[in-house]
């Protein structure tokens, strides 16, 4: 599983951060960042709600 985020879309309103802390994070700069681009399988259940739920639909998994 591979996590691609559209960061012209994402507002960086750590929806996904709240969900899975181990692969989003937003920083005091206020940018999201991706922690891991290829999180263990795992994690896909969290990996996918955080997909579903992200406001501005700015993550997709590929995988």
């Amino acid at each position: 599983m591979r996590v691609n985020v559209d960061f012209d879309r994402c507002e960086s309103n750590a929806v996904c951060m709240g969900i899975v802390p181990e692969v989003f994070e937003v920083r005091d700069d206020d940018f999201l960042y991706v922690l891991q681009e290829e999180p263990p399988e795992e994690l896909r259940a969290k990996v996918e709600e955080a997909e579903r739920m992200c406001p501005k639909a700015a993550i997709k998994i590929e995988g």
